[in-house]
């Protein structure tokens, strides 16, 4: 007598699927945390020049650049010591699937203008990008 496996596998792709809906809602409800951070940030900033004689906002609207001009990451939030200075950059690294976020120290951070806005340039490269550990992330609003 043959088993009819197809309904098992269906439950077990199913399965599968709920896991990756979760586990994909839990990153969008962080990456949705962090911009209303950052944004709330800015907008207490104002016009304030906070790191590298750059408005918080314009900090957010950078990209993370390598010297070479390669494309490192997007700056989704500032990081502040307890004194409240900017202290580094949280950057979500180009092309990590899944997403991924690091800290970059502000030294040996310069800008350069891009049209109308600015990149960060650091003199980091992709390979010492991706061997920073990973950023502690804020918690959802509904997770604390």
């Amino acid at each position: 007598m043959a088993i009819n496996r197809i309904p098992l596998l269906i439950a077990l792709v199913a399965g599968l699927a709920a896991c990756e809906s979760q586990a994909e809602k839990q990153a969008d409800a962080v990456e949705r945390q962090i911009e209303k951070e950052a944004k709330a940030s800015a907008a207490a900033a104002g016009d304030a020049l906070v790191a590298l004689n750059l408005t918080e906002r314009q900090l957010l609207d950078a990209d993370l650049i390598a010297a070479d001009g390669t494309e490192l990451g997007d700056i989704v939030m500032v990081q502040r010591d307890p004194s409240g200075a900017v202290s580094g950059l949280l950057v979500e690294v180009e092309d990590s699937d899944p997403d991924r976020f690091v800290v970059v120290p502000l030294a040996g951070l310069t800008t350069r203008p891009d049209g109308a806005e600015f990149d960060v340039v650091t003199t980091m490269t992709a390979r010492d990008i991706a061997a920073l550990p990973d950023a502690p992330l804020p918690k959802p609003a509904t997770q604390r």
